[in-house]
């Protein structure tokens, strides 16, 4: 009997084990097959996409002391930091670094090589937004005539709106058109910007919409651009600003009708003289206009409300108005930059309750960066100079007058770029090549020259690094130039107050890209990444498409 027992025992103890191991297994199962675990994207209610325009990297560290912590400060701390982010092909502005930004490609395959550029087949100058085809929404001038139509490429956006079959919602905003008609792409539900002059406006084009919603014509109507119609005055102690050169210098240009660059800047004064509403773009009161719109748009569009993702893509316009006027090392910058910080802030604690902290996205970056002024850097014995591309064009078409005996062999000079007339080189038998390299050549005496690549080089060759790698990526075969040219580090061709950008220089490309929010780790790398790595990223996170056009790649470290 006891021995019955014992083997009973044993056997319930066995019984007992493998039902254990049983239900454990059950669970692993169970656990693995849930959704959270199967899930291959990660899926925030909104994705904000930020542009800040002409942000140097270094306006992070140099600025570092005045943020509080929840601009700035917080997209740090709690997000990623690619310290290492560059642009990797010139010409470095506004209209390809939001086409690049929002493609993930360069200018070679998405096919916005500037802001305005020479076009080949109409024989004339070409905006980058700009389409006639259609009209504007919200104004009687022509300040609404654009639409997406010159960028070749899909964007994030648009990848977005296929993904979700056109029920995620995407809205642009930006003070400049461009700033807002590329991010948006083809599909935008809208793209909005600023109109000054004498309206003061948010805008659109028909290409989006017949007539404003109602909320953007009570917003308008209500009148709050006009409380930002007073001076301009440093938001800390000016003596605080120690990041920056002195208030009362030879460096920094002046509104219309001001003697002295100096703060306060008296806009009430200045403001028939200066576009009236248009003189808050140069301000740092033009980020305000930007977050108070945006944040009426979060909550008139109902963004962010369901499980499907919206993408609110903002661009901040102002701080690029005031480094061309006053320098990248002026307390203008500094200001305006502290100024943005809570901008950002307000943005983040709206979007905190209104979406959900943790239940949004975010990436910031920049669509160039800047170089310090010229006359500044020469006046510390640093490299720095400007050309004259007047003298220069005239240079050339005298040498093509004494070597062809033609005046006609230029169709245009503009953007860093020769554009040849093929037919006066045909009808001469000439062969395009040798003029090219002869043209080349002759532009690489100028002293104020680094470099020179022709279209023929560009087309026929693959670089893998260094400038003309850079250069190559900012080559479009159907809409570039016979001959580029590189100005050499710190020379621009700009007037001798305020700065400039679009080289493929350090001070250009080095620009700040933050993720932060759902879906995102903590942490940093100065691993080189680039900026048509971003809508690969964002796209990876979403488990969307990638854009048409993108050579980028995901950043692995940034996404859990």
């Amino acid at each position: 009997m006891c021995h019955r027992k014992f083997h009973l025992f044993y056997f319930l103890l066995f019984l007992s084990f493998n039902v254990g191991v049983l239900n454990a297994q059950r669970k692993i199962k169970q656990k693995t097959d849930s959704p959270q675990q199967l899930a291959i994207a990660t899926t925030p209610k909104l994705v904000v996409g930020i542009v800040v325009d002409q942000m140097r990297y270094d306006y992070l560290s140099r600025f570092w002391h005045q943020y509080g912590d929840g601009g700035f400060k917080r997209m740090v701390q709690e997000g990623f930091n690619c310290k290492n982010n560059h642009f990797n092909y010139a010409p470095t502005y506004t209209g390809p670094g939001h086409a690049s930004v929002y493609s993930g490609a360069t200018p070679s395959s998405h096919g916005v090589i500037g802001n305005d550029w020479y076009d080949k087949e109409s024989d004339k100058s070409v905006y980058c937004a700009g389409d006639p085809a259609y009209s504007s929404v919200g104004t009687a001038s022509r300040a609404g005539e654009m639409s997406p139509h010159r960028m070749t490429s899909t964007t994030l956006t648009d990848q977005l709106r296929l993904h979700t079959q056109m029920r995620g919602k995407v809205i642009a905003i930006s003070l400049k058109d461009r700033g807002a008609v590329l991010p948006g792409g083809h599909s935008a539900n809208a793209a909005y910007w600023f109109h000054g002059e004498n309206e003061g406006n948010w805008i659109t084009s028909s290409y989006y919409m017949d007539e404003l919603p109602k909320w953007v014509s009570d917003f308008n109507a209500a009148r709050s651009v006009d409380k930002y119609k007073k001076p301009w005055t440093t938001l800390k102690d000016i003596n605080t600003y120690t990041a920056s050169g002195s208030d009362d210098n030879a460096y920094e240009g002046l509104f219309k009708g001001q003697t002295s660059p100096t703060f306060p800047h008296d806009l009430e004064a200045y403001w028939d003289k200066n576009g009236q509403y248009s003189i808050l773009k140069g301000t740092p009161y033009g980020s305000n206009l930007t977050t108070d719109f945006a944040l009426a748009a979060v909550k008139e569009e109902a963004l962010g409300v369901d499980d499907i993702p919206d993408f609110l893509a903002v661009s901040y316009s102002s701080t690029d108005y005031v480094g061309h006027k006053y320098g990248v090392n002026s307390k203008e910058i500094e200001d305006t930059y502290v100024r943005l910080d809570l901008e950002l802030e307000r943005l983040f604690n709206s979007l905190d309750k209104t979406v959900g902290k943790g239940e949004y996205t975010v990436f910031l970056t920049s669509d160039h960066a800047g170089v310090h002024v010229p006359a500044y850097l020469q006046d510390k014995k640093l490299p720095g100079s400007y050309v004259d591309f007047g003298a220069v064009k005239k240079e050339l078409n005298d040498y093509l007058k004494n070597t062809y005996d033609t005046s006609d062999l230029v169709r245009n000079f503009s953007n860093n770029q020769v554009f040849l007339n093929h037919e006066v080189v045909e009808n001469l038998n000439l062969d395009l090549v040798a003029v090219q390299e002869a043209v080349a050549k002759h532009l690489l005496k100028n002293k104020e020259i680094q470099q020179v690549f022709t279209a023929h080089q560009l087309s026929q060759n693959e670089y893998t690094s260094g400038i003309p790698n850079i250069i190559q990526n900012g080559y479009n075969l159907k809409r570039s130039g016979d001959v580029i040219l590189v100005l050499k580090p710190g020379s621009a061709s700009y007037s001798r107050t305020g700065s400039t950008h679009g080289s493929p220089w350090k001070y250009d490309t080095h620009a700040p890209l933050l993720f932060f929010g759902k879906g995102i780790k903590n942490g940093s790398t100065v691993r080189r990444t680039e900026i048509p790595d971003i809508a690969p990223t964002i796209s990876a996170l979403l488990g969307i498409a990638f854009p048409f056009g993108a050579t980028g790649e995901p950043i692995i470290e940034v996404v859990e």
